[in-house]
């Protein structure tokens, strides 16, 4: 029998601070980081364009991104799954 190959591919979960372009979310991942010479802990964040065929994730939604191959000039991740959904205001 053929076992399943653990993912190579790295995920990460953040959210979604854009979805003004067209099958794209530009999602924000935090993470934290103590401080090397102070010993305190930082948050440090980064942005990243995802990809969103169908534009189901809005703003302010939590969701996980997988690393895939190139997209585009800056998308380099596609959005696999929904882990919370946004708080209606």
């Amino acid at each position: 029998m053929t076992e399943a190959k653990p993912s190579l591919k790295r995920t990460l979960i953040g959210k979604v601070v854009s979805d003004k372009r067209a099958k794209t979310v530009t999602v924000l991942v935090e993470r934290r980081v103590k401080h090397e010479l102070y010993d305190k802990i930082v948050v440090k964040s980064s942005k990243y364009q995802a990809h969103d065929e169908s534009n189901t994730y809005k703003l302010g939604d939590v969701i996980e991104i997988t690393e895939s191959r190139p997209l585009s000039k800056t998308k380099n991740w596609v959005v696999t799954r929904l882990v919370e959904k946004a708080a209606e205001v």
